[in-house]
């Protein structure tokens, strides 16, 4: 017992995980999933031009993010090009067709039986969507000039369009392997082995990019400072408190006992999710503009594609960096008040007999969370906006023109990882071990 005081507590935590079979088991599985997944993502197809595609990626924002959910597996061509982002995008379809669609509204409120046929829909949809997706990417780097992929038989582009699709429902498929028998949940999971296998390389032309040591020391702080308010917010919530008045019957006679808990209610309830709406919007006319634009005849397409392309720097940067900040605090608000309309945290108190003390139950206590979420997600969209911008920020004053979309995979990879850091916590608390944290 003495020698395990003196140890580390995180060290002493991860010793402890390794004891455990069943943490072990899950732990190794897990990363045997994660390899797995890097191997796949080496499989390449056939017809393109990874030197030119590479310079696209450098250029384009909206493929920058894909391949960062990808893994680099579509900078490389690979057969999972598309990484599980079918996969996400179905899952947003259906959290917005949900509480529209009354069927599915009413099979989200079945439990786990319900909740398990709209996953089986959300991931029947993934399919199409992944075609569609595939299609649409081989479309358009068939269209750049100078093309990026040669012209294909059609046999050979169905051929392709069904290997891409295939690697993102095989990913899904690892996901969920994970979810099922690894640690924590495998989309996440996937999505973060993607971001670090990543960064080693990013961070490298980062350092190659810049010869002003200063300009690149002061790079380096901003990273720091956008890791440590990334850490605050995705911790940062409001306990509102409740408390519970349960009748008892005991030995002939009736009696009240009260108990007191909190509802805790996140700053940044929305996560990721508006940084890809935004950035996916922000997009829309560059990729448009491609279509049309000619390389050897500028014209009215040109422009809108140099104006939304996201490399520009100030003045005209503006054009493009202030509509996206605007952007990602309106899908904070709009998505922060889906998902808060679905939890319907006014009607489930009150099925459970709790109310929040000084507030009526109803109506009253349900336009006392609203406004109370309303004001917590002012705090949180204004980070998620501050968040999108700091790379723009950041290459304004240190020159440094790497690490784009740093901000984005920083938010992704810590909520990932604290998430997954908790549910380890949670395993090893429950077996009256120690956890990470004090």
């Amino acid at each position: 017992m003495q020698r395990r005081e003196k140890q580390p507590r995180l060290i002493q935590a991860m010793m402890d995980i390794f004891t455990l079979p069943d943490l072990r088991r899950r732990l190794l599985f897990t990363l045997g999933i994660l390899v797995a997944f890097r191997f796949i993502a080496h499989v390449p197809l056939p017809g393109v031009d990874l030197n030119t595609l590479n310079q696209f990626f450098q250029q384009n924002l909206l493929f920058g993010m894909l391949n960062l959910f990808s893994g680099g597996a579509m900078q490389r061509f690979s057969v999972a090009a598309m990484g599980v982002y079918p996969y996400i995008t179905a899952s947003i379809v259906m959290q917005l067709l949900v509480p529209v669609i009354p069927s599915l509204q009413a099979l989200s409120q079945q439990g786990e039986a319900g909740q398990h046929k709209v996953n089986r829909i959300t991931h029947l949809l993934t399919i199409p969507l992944a075609a569609l997706q595939a299609y649409g990417m081989l479309t358009l780097l068939r269209s750049q000039s100078p093309p990026i992929i040669s012209h294909l038989e059609p046999l050979t582009t169905a051929c392709i369009v069904m290997s891409m699709t295939a690697g993102t429902v095989f990913l899904v498929w690892l996901g969920e392997l994970i979810t099922e028998r690894g640690v924590g949940n495998g989309i996440s999971i996937i999505i973060f082995g993607g971001i670090v296998a990543g960064l080693p390389q990013m961070v490298g032309q980062g350092f190659i990019a810049k010869e002003d040591p200063l300009g690149l020391i002061t790079f380096i702080i901003i990273g720091l400072a956008t890791l440590v308010l990334i850490v605050v917010f995705i911790e940062a919530h409001r306990r509102i408190p409740v408390q519970y008045a349960r009748s008892t019957f005991r030995s002939g006679r009736m009696y009240r006992q009260s108990g007191s808990t909190y509802i805790p209610l996140r700053v940044n309830t929305a996560g990721m999710i508006p940084l890809i709406f935004a950035i996916a919007l922000m997009q829309l006319p560059a990729t448009i503009a491609t279509w049309f634009m000619n390389p050897a005849k500028p014209n009215f397409w040109n422009t809108i594609y140099n104006v939304f392309n996201g490399n520009n720097s100030l003045p005209l940067g503006l054009a493009y960096w202030l509509p996206y900040f605007l952007l990602v605090i309106a899908f904070t608000f709009f998505y922060t008040m889906i998902i808060f309309q679905q939890m319907n945290l006014p009607q489930t108190l009150q099925q459970q007999g709790g109310f929040i003390p000084g507030v009526r139950p109803g109506k009253t206590t349900a336009d006392y969370l609203n406004k109370t979420i309303k004001n917590l997600t002012w705090g949180g969209a204004l980070f998620l906006g501050i968040v999108a911008i700091i790379p723009f920020i950041g290459r304004e004053i240190t020159g440094v023109q790497a690490l784009t979309l740093s901000s984005t995979a920083l938010l992704i990879a810590v909520g990932v990882a604290l998430d997954t850091m908790k549910q380890l916590e949670a395993q090893l608390t429950m077996r009256r071990y120690e956890g990470f944290l004090k």
